[in-house]
């Protein structure tokens, strides 16, 4: 173990107990690669770095402690505040040295010593799998020694390193690219660049053998008795966050030092397809090959020249972008533009503003960043103001065009907005009793959803009219009933107050408080809103089977006995044409209409899984990539039409349940005149109440959409954000349109669309890792300009799409929703054998008491959640936003005192 200084030491060896402390002679050690950051680097120049030894201690136990001091070292000397670019805190590279001849010389002390694991810890973290390096004996059983050496090796730092510049102007001199390579094998790889570095005019090297030298590469070279064939030295990226350590298995740099060769090469392959070459390297799409003479300048070895293109490729978005190049020359160009961005990110200075107002920052919260009003809005505009052009332009202007990805999202986004607006209005219409109806929800949606796209600073959220705020309405609507008071009147001044605790919130800077949910909040209020989404599908199903499963029965043949043909279709059949069909049949068959609730739930089922299956289409085998991702990104739109068509024309003779659609003026502006004072004041209550509810669907949409696994760049604007809906519902408010705030899981379901992911397998799980998304207003600003026209598709054809169809939507919505819920994934464990846990962070540092513990208390909020947004008593919904409001002492001052708060935290944390 290494320290830079002897105060370093002593401090860490504090934290290792005082029955080992003997144990720990000190020497003085040279420099080498053991600084993990670059502000470590600059201080190894001014002073000597101390090297541990554990003496009779076991390997387990020495790993362990090690490990432990290696973090103690980190946190002294703040390491973790000089992240690289595209990569997490505390990211390194791990270079992996697999040496043939087994040294076993006792009392070694060299840095250099080998160890039966590299990394352990206490916690059980899940690190890296020692690789055979086989000795030159061997016995009759075929066993071999193992000598493995690894070590963390600093990030090139382009802005103060000139070798790294003139490392890549070299390469790019004399470039050996192999773009798309065919083969599958380590070995054919390899051979296939060998032979072009060997082919190349500009790197003759007369008195190198490249069969040699492939034979070098491996841990079998000279030995042909032993069959361990396996890399010699290796560079990888891992990254080494809160939850873990994970490798970076999608690029791997091979070094080799040549005695024979006159100078450096570097060779770069794009497989075509990724490749499975073991563990830790499931997924390889990149190899890097460095070949060095053996004796050179320490600048110029094969691990500095590693060190340079490592730390390019170490860039998860950069890699993203290596792939969509065509030619050698878009590669070269990729690669220079790299260079200037980690040259520039280095410069950089960190913005002030985001470490005062923004929610996610780590600054505590204090009672005076209320009172500065307007700051938090002042800053969202500097932060998300230089962005603006960009968000029209990004992936349509240059050469990284992804029109096809705009295009499958905003047809997404079209049927995933539209149909709930559909099914809300249908619902208020009923509530409300036409008041607010179908038509008057789409153009409301369309024009809230067309501001929102062109000023939020979160332009990838979604703003709708969800289920709490249908709920809310229908409260509403009963108190005008109850007190005999006008409804539009009533309605536009409760929204008015609502929308006036919105702005004073976005103003005084109240979004802040987002810093008090955690993660396990969220996904408890997140899962209800799924919860909601089944719920509102099942009410509708089981409302079809009460009304139309048990029919009368005809005693005399008389359309007397049974309800008018209206009533009996829906509200849609002509009185005629039930009389003609009771008439046609006999006096003693019965009215059977069974065959009607039958197909609804069929056509609920069929969108749903044909709606899941193509989304899950992605991952299959099956066709092209390209055509893969087209059909997952249309799977609703896709699903909807099939069974639309199903049910409205393969089953025209049987009449399914559509929304109904009225012929009234859309725009009125509410007579405040038949509202009293008294009126007024008692509307501030339910005003509050609603800013309430919808102030924390808001942030906590906006903190979901904007989660660090995103990797969204542009920043983030909560408190203009919560001003423009609080302005927005003014609009709203006043002609009697349905209030709006950000929509989950459409929001974070936009996200998805627009994301390019890298998947990697760990522990034998495949896990999903997003690249890049396209932060646009594009695709939002067309799907609600085209909502709007929508309008004039009504009533047809859009009364085509059957009720069962939209509560199909629900349900695929509520399922693709809970992908990556933490909370659903520790639910599932209940059901599952230990065998078969996943090796997720909380696994591995949690004990499985505690994880279970955690999941049962979260369910027990869940559940209060839903008795209190669920419950048939409409005055319990009204207090549903206090009980949102009550699960942050829960978690933050009841639950630690269940759990180990250090546990709570390791839960919280999210698994990248």
């Amino acid at each position: 173990m290494w320290a830079c200084c002897l105060k370093c030491a002593h401090e860490l060896t504090e934290q290792l107990g005082a029955e080992h402390r003997e144990d720990f002679p000190l020497r003085l050690g040279s420099l080498s690669d053991h600084s993990s950051t670059e502000d470590g680097a600059k201080r190894a120049h001014s002073q000597p770095h101390l090297s541990f030894t554990f003496q009779g201690l076991d390997p387990p136990r020495a790993s362990d402690i090690c490990f432990h001091m290696y973090l103690q070292h980190s946190s002294l000397h703040g390491e973790e505040e000089a992240p690289s670019s595209g990569m997490s805190k505390n990211g390194y590279f791990f270079q992996e040295m697999e040496q043939r001849e087994v040294e076993q010389e006792d009392g070694s002390e060299g840095p250099e010593e080998a160890q039966d694991s590299p990394i352990a810890c206490g916690d059980d973290i899940h690190l890296y799998d020692n690789q055979i390096s086989p000795g030159p004996d061997a016995d009759d059983s075929g066993c071999v020694l193992l000598n493995t050496s690894r070590r963390y090796v600093k990030l090139m730092n382009f802005e103060e390193e000139i070798r790294a510049h003139r490392d890549l102007d070299g390469f790019l001199a004399r470039a050996t690219i192999l773009l798309d390579e065919t083969a599958a094998s380590l070995d054919d790889v390899l051979k296939r660049m060998l032979h072009h570095v060997g082919q190349d005019s500009n790197s003759s090297e007369p008195s190198c053998n490249f069969e040699e030298v492939m034979s070098m590469l491996f841990t079998d070279a000279g030995a042909q008795e032993v069959n361990v064939h396996l890399l010699s030295e290796t560079i990888q990226g891992v990254t080494a966050t809160a939850t873990g350590i994970q490798y970076q298995q999608s690029w791997l740099c091979i070094l080799c030092n040549v005695k024979y060769l006159q100078r450096r090469h570097v060779c770069i392959s794009r497989l075509e397809r990724p490749q499975n070459w073991g563990e830790n390297c499931c997924e390889v799409r990149y190899v890097i090959l460095i070949l060095a003479p053996l004796k050179m300048k320490s600048t110029k070895t094969a691990m500095e020249l590693g060190r340079t293109f490592a730390t390019l490729f170490s860039d998860i978005s950069f890699r993203q972008k290596l792939l969509e190049t065509k030619t050698q020359e878009e590669f070269k160009e990729a690669l220079v533009f790299q260079r200037h961005q980690l040259t520039a990110t280095n410069q950089q200075p960190i913005a002030l503003g985001k470490e005062e107002t923004d929610p996610r920052s780590h600054k505590p919260l204090k009672c005076q960043d209320f009172l500065r009003a307007g700051r938090g809005i002042y800053e969202d505009f500097c932060r998300r103001l230089p962005f603006y052009p960009s968000d029209f332009t990004d992936g349509i202007v240059g050469s990284n065009k992804t029109l096809l990805k705009y295009m499958t999202t905003a047809i997404f986004l079209y049927i995933a907005i539209l149909l709930p607006a559909i099914a809300f209005g249908s619902l208020n219409d009923e509530t409300t009793r036409g008041e607010i109806d179908v038509r008057k929800t789409i153009i409301g949606q369309s024009i809230g959803g067309v501001i929102y796209s062109l000023f939020a600073g979160s332009p990838l959220v979604i703003p709708l009219t969800t289920a709490p705020l249908a709920i809310f309405i229908s409260v509403i609507r009963g108190i005008c009933d109850d007190y005999n008071l006008d409804f539009p009147a009533f309605y536009a001044c409760i929204g008015l107050w609502n929308c006036l605790f919105l702005i004073l919130g976005g103003i005084f800077n109240l979004s802040l408080l987002m810093k008090l949910f955690k993660r396990s909040t969220e996904e408890v209020i997140a899962l209800f809103i799924s919860i909601a989404f089944v719920v509102d599908a099942m009410k509708g199903t089981v409302s079809i089977f009460h009304r139309y499963y048990l029919a009368p029965t005809l005693a005399n043949g008389t359309v007397d006995a049974v309800p008018q043909g209206g009533d009996l279709l829906g509200g849609n059949g002509s009185e005629t044409a039930a009389g003609f069909a009771l008439n046609a049949l006999p006096d003693s068959v019965i009215d059977c209409t069974r065959e009607r609730p039958v197909l609804c739930l069929l056509l609920m089922l069929g969108t749903l899984w044909m709606g899941y299956t193509l989304y899950q289409f992605k991952r299959s085998p099956f066709l092209h990539a390209k055509v893969r991702e087209v059909l997952s990104d249309c799977a609703l739109p896709i699903s909807v039409l099939v069974f639309s068509f199903i049910g409205s024309y393969v089953f025209s003779d049987i009449e399914l349940p559509v929304f109904k659609v009225h012929d009234r003026p859309v725009f009125k502006v509410a007579p405040f005149e038949r509202l009293s004072a008294m009126n007024v004041v008692s509307a501030m209550g339910l005003g509050f109440l609603l800013a309430l509810l919808i102030f924390i669907d808001q942030n906590i949409v906006v903190s979901l959409t904007n989660a660090p696994e995103n990797r969204l760049l542009k920043g983030t604007a909560y408190h203009w954000d919560l001003m423009l809906s609080g302005l927005i519902n003014i609009l709203m408010s006043v002609l009697g349109l349905p209030w709006m705030h950000a929509a989950f899981p459409h929001s974070t379901l936009h996200v998805r669309q627009l994301a390019f992911v890298e998947q990697r397998v760990e522990g034998g799980h495949l896990y999903e890792t997003i690249v890049q998304v396209k932060e646009t207003r594009l695709t939002s600003l067309t799907a609600n300009i085209f909502i709007g026209v929508s309008v004039l598709l009504l009533p047809l054809p859009l009364q085509w799409i059957p009720k069962p169809v939209l509560y199909g939507l629900f349900l695929y919505i509520a399922l693709t929703s809970i992908d990556g819920n933490q909370m659903c994934d520790r639910m599932a464990l209940l059901l599952k054998e230990q065998t078969s846990y996943p090796p997720t962070h909380y696994i591995r540092k949690v004990p499985q008491r505690k994880i279970h513990y955690f999941t049962f208390l979260q369910m027990m909020q869940l559940l209060v959640l839903c008795t209190f947004g669920m419950y048939p008593i409409p005055y319990m919904k009204m207090i549903f936003p206090l009980c949102m409001i009550m699960l942050i002492p829960i978690r933050n001052n009841v639950l630690p005192h269940i759990i180990e708060a250090k546990y709570l935290d390791i839960m919280d944390a999210q698994h990248m």
